[in-house]
Order: structure tokens, then C-alpha cells, then sequence
């Protein structure tokens, strides 16, 4: 079994128009696919327009396709959608944090990141890590938000452990307080989106956090928050691997008839 739900296309800032993306998830032996497009934000220039997003979910909604195709968005926790209900599913994530009479995002630039960590955090790590986590427990809190994404975008850049070890205490001690308010309503995401842009070789979250959210039961999905059709699945293969040396044994995936639990051996 093969599903990704976190899938961005032309109409944000991805490469590909939706069905370059279909047409890749059919040859990639695909049994279902989802779109989740940037919800539309002011303060994020990868987000859709409202133009775009009307145009963006008739897209969808129109495809040809003999696989299940789901229409889904990715929210910003500072920028909720109007009308869920549009949506097959949403992603809740956190990209952006206060910086000064603005946000600035956390994951799109390194150089932008040290700007971040230095001007409104004065270069304290362990302060960053606990503001970003504070706001990724916040998204239990959307009850119109189905899975949390990527809530270990803040180690993007830390793949050498430039910024924090990946076992610091404190780090992990606010990583897992997140866990604790996320873990019994949400699907928690794993997510390779990194790996095929070459910032990590190990998906979001990292394997202290996920063998945490294995002690607290909690249902995870796997996706590769893929922005081009070349990694649609990019990366699956070694996530699976690490999911279940956690102690995992299912995924959550999206269904006609909404989300189930199937064992990780489908996959």
C-alpha cells in the first residue's frame, strides 16, 4: 500500500501541475493520493492566493484518475482555513515564529534561521526550541486539523547537530510536551521532505521523538511533502524501517470512508 498526503503543485510552491503529479503516483504503483496545498496567508509567500486556491480545488475535484484522489490543505497555525469542510482532510503545521512586529519562517533559508535565532531569541537555542514547540502543541487545539505536520521542522538545518544535539534534554523535554497534547487526538506526520531536498538523511521527527511518541500510542502517517513529482515517495523505504524500530506496527492512512489503521506490513 502506497499513499502520500502531503503533495504541493503549482498552485503554491510546487513544480507540478496536479496531474504531473497523478501521472507520477500511477507509475509509482500509488493506490491513493492526496493534495494539500499552502492555505492562503498573508505573511507567506508559499502560500496560494484565494484565487489560486479556488482554482487549485476545482483542479482537484476535476481529476480523471482511477485511484482515490483526496483534496486536502496544509494550514498555517497563524492562518486557519475558513471553511474546513471544503476539505477531504487538513494539515496543521508550523513554519513561522514572532520575530520583532512580524513572523519569520523557521525552514526556508539557514541564513534566515541564524537571523531568527539571533534577533529575537539572542542566539538561545533552548529558547527558540521551546517557543516552536509550544506553538506545535498549540495545533491539538484545531479541531479542524486531521494530522500535525513535520513538527520537527526545527532540526531542518540541524542535520550535523550544528544548532542542538538531537538527545539534549531540554530540546527533547519541549519535543515531547508537544507529543503529549498532540498524540491523543492527532496523527502525528512522519515526513522525508528534507531528505529528498538534501537537508537530512533521517525524516521529521527525529528517532528520540518518535520512539516517544510510540511510548504515548501515538498514530502516525507518512508522507514526503513532496514539491516534486521526482520524490513522491522519496525516502519511504528507510522511513518505514526506522518507524518500526521505534516499536511501531500501523499506519494511519485516508480512506472513502475516512482514516484507518492498517498494519505497517501493508506498506
Amino acid at each position: 500500500m502506497k499513499q502520500n498526503l502531503h503533495t504541493h503543485t503549482i498552485y503554491c510552491d510546487g513544480r507540478d501541475t496536479p496531474e504531473q503529479m497523478l501521472e507520477a503516483a500511477l507509475a509509482r504503483g500509488f493506490d491513493s493520493l492526496g493534495f494539500s496545498g499552502h492555505a492562503p496567508a498573508l505573511f507567506d509567500p508559499a502560500a496560494m492566493s484565494p484565487a489560486h486556491l479556488s482554482a487549485y480545488m476545482k483542479d482537484i475535484r476535476s481529476l480523471q484518475t482511477p485511484i482515490p484522489v483526496y483534496l486536502g490543505i496544509e494550514e498555517d497555525l497563524d492562518s486557519r482555513v475558513e471553511h474546513p469542510e471544503q476539505f477531504d482532510y487538513i494539515i496543521g503545521s508550523v513554519h513561522f515564529l514572532p520575530c520583532q512586529d512580524t513572523l519569520k519562517s523557521i525552514d526556508y533559508t539557514r541564513k534566515q534561521f541564524i537571523e531568527l535565532l539571533e534577533d529575537t531569541y539572542g542566539g538561545s537555542m533552548p529558547a527558540m526550541a521551546a517557543a516552536y514547540y509550544e506553538k506545535a502543541g498549540q495545533l491539538a487545539e484545531c479541531t479542524e486539523a486531521d494530522i500535525a505536520g513535520h513538527i520537527d521542522l526545527i532540526a531542518k538545518f540541524n542535520e550535523h547537530e550544528d544548532f542542538f544535539r538531537f538527545d539534549d534534554p531540554v530540546y527533547l523535554s519541549c519535543a515531547c510536551e508537544a507529543v503529549d497534547r498532540l498524540a491523543p487526538g492527532k496523527i502525528i506526520e512522519v515526513n522525508t521532505g528534507a531528505m529528498a531536498r538534501g537537508y537530512r538523511t533521517r525524516p521529521y521527527p527525529d528517532i528520540h521523538i518518535l520512539q516517544y511518541m510510540h511510548e504515548k500510542k501515538a498514530k502516525i502517517c507518512l508522507s514526503s511533502d513532496c514539491h516534486d513529482r521526482s520524490f513522491l515517495d522519496y525516502g519511504f523505504a528507510d522511513a518505514l524501517q526506522l518507524i518500526r524500530r521505534c516499536g511501531f506496527r500501523s499506519l494511519m492512512i485516508l480512506t472513502p470512508d475516512g482514516f484507518k489503521e492498517e498494519d505497517i506490513d501493508r506498506f
